[in-house]
Parts: C-alpha cells; structure tokens; sequence
C-alpha cells in the first residue's frame, strides 16, 4: 500500500494507491492522514483499508497525476559506501584507477561506525517527473539509485520510498573534503514516488532496485541488483542518525547505491533517468543543467 501526494489545479492531493486503483483522500497533508490513522488505534495499514471505500477513485491514472514528494520532507540524510560496489568505485575516484590500492573508503566499509552525510534540504529536492541538475563545474556526474527510509521525528520507521542522490564522482575523488559540493547544489536530489507503508514490506531485503538512463530514446545505462547486497542493517543506519542528533518528520535516510555507470560515462543533459523498487514504484526525472529553467517532463 502506497501514499502519494499530486498536484491537480495548484492544489495538493493526497491519494492512496492499493494495486491499480488510486483512491483520494479527504486529508490535506500526509501528516493528518497518519495521525488519523494512529488514533483510530490500528495497524496504519488496516485502517487505510477499512477506509479506502469511502473514498473517490482519482480521475487520472498514477502517469498521468503530477506527482509531488510523497511527504511533507523535512530533510535528506545519506549513507556511503554500504555496498561493495560504491567501494569500489569510491575507490577508483580516489586512486585514478589503481584499484589494488587501499583507501579510507576500504576503511568506512569495513569500520563499525557508517559514513553518515547530509544530502538535501526541501528547497533543493525535486520530486517525480521535475528536473534534476548537474552542477556547472563537474565533468563526472552519475544518479545513485537508493532505498530511502522515511522516519518520524522519533527515529521511527514509517516507510519505504526511492531516492536518487546525484552525485560528481570527480570532485569527490579529487579531495574526501569536498564531498558536500560532490552532492549538495539546487535539484541534486529527486525523492519519490511513493511513500510505501512498513507495516506492507514483509522484508525489505528481499526488494531489488533498478536503474536505466535514456538518451535520445535510446537506453544508454541499464542495471540492476538485490538489496541483499546491503552491508548494513536498516536498524543500523538508522541508530547511527540518531546519535546525538534531531530529527524532523518524513526525514529521509538514503542508504547508499549498488548501481554505478561505468567509469566512462557521464550525464548530459535531457537524459532521462529512471529507477524502479518493487513495491514503490518508478521515480523518473529528466537532466538538464543548474544554469538551465527548470524542466517539468509532465505538462
């Protein structure tokens, strides 16, 4: 079971989605819908069920709204080097290729403590549908697939959405110090398209991911892989973030890509990227440049 919120006539909607059919709430925001749900004293899930019949059916199918961020966001945290592939690849960045040597990158996958960043604000996140940027001064500029854990001001788990942290591989192999510019600037970060219920995902791990870029029409990049490949427990993450630290609701914790281009390839602009989770659905944005006007691919 999914929430998601659109945009029809300069007015957001809430709207659950349960199979095919898409059912508009009388809620306003996210946050009253599952408050709602909390006093009626059931599982989130069961109670949306109970209510779904009294709601409409959406006018349009889920391609056709004009999807917003699922939530009301707060803000993006990210996770790094969690699998072994972005160590891998981290390790490339740093070294020039020599990937015999060893880095601190071998050194955050394998310590007890995980490379924690801050990603993104609201200001800066885009969600489906809207246009993601590649900053000006990058030549080396890749999406990063990612799960992303939707948590409560408590630290609580709600849910599961999907989240591309852009990132500038060569500004982050330049120097470990410039890690905030390889992947904070305005549109680095698209969150959606939905906000899928813990309570609906018997285990999470069991969930694969999958990216595919489009250039011109053609499919320049595709992959995919299980997030089985984790090395890190969600528990685990999550603990860390909130170590010392607050928190707002629908904060958005990322937890590292397993996806990764080759090392030849870069994004350009128009390219279209999609990345796909099974039980969350497809989060599709377009690239265009941070000196570009925003591009909506919907009308």
């Amino acid at each position: 079971m999914r929430i998601i919120r659109y945009k029809e006539k300069e007015q957001i909607h809430i709207a659950v989605v349960n199979g095919e059919e898409i059912k508009t709430t009388p809620h306003p925001t996210v946050t009253e819908l599952l408050e709602e749900a909390k006093r009626s004293g059931l599982q989130t899930s069961v109670w949306l069920n109970s209510e779904l019949y009294n709601w409409p059916v959406a006018a349009k199918t889920l391609d056709e709204l004009q999807l917003q961020v699922p939530f009301e966001l707060s803000e993006v945290w990210a996770a790094g080097v969690t699998y072994q592939r972005s160590r891998e690849a981290r390790n490339y960045e740093a070294t020039g290729g020599a990937l015999n040597a060893e880095t601190f990158y071998d050194k955050v996958y394998d310590a007890e403590r995980p490379e924690l960043f801050f990603k993104s604000t609201p200001s800066r996140t885009v969600g489906p549908g809207q246009a993601v940027a590649i900053r000006s001064d990058s030549n080396w500029q890749i999406p990063e697939p990612e799960l992303g854990l939707v948590l409560n001001k408590e630290g609580e788990l709600i849910g599961y959405t999907i989240g591309n942290d852009m990132s500038c591989r060569d500004i982050e192999g330049e120097n470990p110090l410039y890690l905030p510019q390889a992947k904070v600037w305005k549109r680095s970060c698209a969150i959606g398209p939905a906000l899928t219920l813990a309570d609906t995902i018997d285990d999470v791990y069991n969930l694969s991911i999958r990216c595919r870029i489009i250039r011109n029409g053609v499919v320049v990049f595709e992959d995919a892989a299980s997030l089985k490949q984790l090395k890190r427990t969600v528990d685990e993450l999550i603990s860390y973030l909130l170590r010392d630290n607050e928190i707002g609701d629908y904060t958005v914790l990322l937890t590292g890509t397993c996806i990764v281009p080759p090392n030849d390839f870069t994004l350009k602009e128009q390219d279209e990227i999609e990345i796909e989770v099974e039980g969350i659905g497809k989060l599709s944005n377009v690239v265009n440049s941070t000196t570009t006007k925003k591009k909506e691919m919907y009308t």
